[in-house]
Formats: C-alpha cells, structure tokens, sequence
C-alpha cells in the first residue's frame, strides 16, 4: 500500500497493489493497519455503497455533530471525488481536493471527520463504496452547495455542466458563508 499526501492536510490517497492476469484481478480494499501506519486513528462503525449514473452529482455532505471520518473507494466505474475542509479554525478551512477514483486503479481516499464530502460519476454507472468512523445521524445531516463559489470546485465537464442529476436536498444546500457558525465542525475538536 502507498498512501499519498494531498494539498490538504489529513486527506489521504491510498495506492493499493492490484494484482492482474487473464482471469481478472485481486485486491485487497482494507487492512486496519493502513492508516495506522500514516498515523490516522480510526475504528469504522459502519459501511454504505451507493450505485449512480453517468452525471450524477451526490454532497457535499458532512455531519455537525459526531462528524464521520470516511474511507472512500469505486468498486465499479469511476467517479470524481471531492473533500471540502469545513472545520471552523481550520487553516485550510474552505479549501478543496478532488481525485478521480475508478474499478482500475482501485484507490482510495481517506477524508478525516469534519469534511465535507461529494463526487460526480463520470462513468456510465459507478458502484461507490465508504466506511465511516461515525454512524448516520440524520439530526445532524448538513452541507454545502457543490458549485459554491467562494470554494471553486472544479468539477468534470459532463456535456452540458458539471451534472445532470443530483437530489432536491443537495441541490437545495446553502453557500459555505450561509452555514451556521456554531453548527459547523470545530478544527480543535475534531483534531483533539
């Protein structure tokens, strides 16, 4: 495994070995020392997978309470994933990472808690696959616009814009600047 520092700190690309012949492939998707290994302390209480197609837009998602760490990875397709640091105090508050995840490459991301989290399928059909640190709290459920300005995402031409489907709540979600300050993700918090 090779695990790969983005621009922001904490988020992690995570490089498995994927051993291919005729007959296919074999990949090992988790082992829990990982993330250990980059000094990342994480137990996972629940998994989720979702299937989309082509053009669908899903986040930018993250929880104001109990806000989950995730393990992201495409076990079929591909998908442009993005990590957004909404953590109050944060010095890299407000600032993005992307990375094209697909069933080829096998990697993966690791998005610490207090970020918000989305991707856009780019295939025709993507099965996406994460563990989380934290279980779902619908109570605290929030998050930020995709195409925020002030974030500048730069999300993958799809004929037409950056998506072609995405939920009435997602696309119903407020600017950064709009959110709540005492209802976003503390940095000191979520670091202690």
């Amino acid at each position: 495994m090779n695990i790969v520092e983005t621009r922001l700190p904490g988020v992690l690309i995570l490089q498995p070995k994927v051993f291919g012949d005729e007959r296919g492939f074999f990949v090992e998707t988790f082992r829990e020392g990982w993330l250990a290994d980059a000094g990342v302390n994480a137990r996972f209480v629940q998994d989720n997978q979702s299937r989309s197609a082509r053009g669908v837009l899903r986040g930018l998602h993250y929880q104001r309470r109990n806000p989950q760490g995730k393990l992201v990875r495409v076990s079929r397709g591909a998908v442009f994933d993005v990590a957004v640091d909404v953590r109050l105090g944060s010095p890299s508050f407000g600032r993005w990472v992307g990375v094209t995840l697909d069933d080829v490459r096998h990697e993966m991301l690791w998005i610490p808690p207090g970020f918000a989290h989305g991707f856009c399928v780019i295939s025709e059909q993507a099965d996406f696959v994460y563990k989380c640190t934290t279980y779902y709290d619908p109570e605290t459920d929030a998050g930020v616009r995709w195409d925020d300005p002030a974030i500048g995402i730069e999300w993958p031409e799809l004929g037409g814009g950056a998506a072609t489907a995405m939920s009435a709540k997602d696309f119903a979600l407020p600017l950064l600047h709009e959110q709540e300050p005492a209802r976003l993700p503390r940095f000191e918090e979520v670091m202690a």
